[in-house]
């Protein structure tokens, strides 16, 4: 019997219409506004080829100069509405998890919810937990 893989589901209500959040994680240059999982992270790269079997490539560099580099394929492209994307870091790409953002109206914003599974293990559940919570503060400023 295979074990579940660690996994986490994040909700966040941002003051924008589902078009503007899609926007925000799929053109290049609003990636480039918020993306990052600490507040003194600097992007340096964003890449994307928005449709089923496209790539992106995200890059950011940390206060201490090191580089991050995460990249992906899109599986699943529902424009304002759904993105469902691979997720594998340079320096581990094996460990390939899942991402799946889900966008729904909600009132004058949006319920953006933000599943992430088939990670490694707990500890990289957790640690990508914690990047994602700062990263949506970040995005959540874009939108205030």
């Amino acid at each position: 019997m295979m074990l579940d893989k660690p996994s986490l589901t994040l909700k966040r209500r941002l003051n924008a219409a589902p078009a503007k959040v899609y926007a925000a994680w799929t053109e290049p240059e609003r990636l480039m506004g918020w993306w990052g999982p600490r507040e003194d992270d600097e992007p340096v790269l964003a890449e994307t080829d928005v449709r089923p079997g496209g790539r992106f490539r995200l890059v950011f560099r940390a206060a201490d100069g090191e580089e991050f580099d995460v990249r992906g394929v899109y599986r699943e492209v529902v424009p304002a509405e759904r993105l469902v994307f691979s997720w594998a870091w340079r320096s581990t790409p094996e460990r390939e998890s899942l991402v799946t953002l889900t966008m729904r109206p909600d009132g004058d914003g949006t319920m953006l919810t933000l599943h992430h599974e088939q990670f490694f293990d707990e500890a990289a559940r957790d640690s990508h937990r914690m990047g994602w919570m700062a990263a949506l503060d970040r995005l959540e400023r874009q939108f205030s």
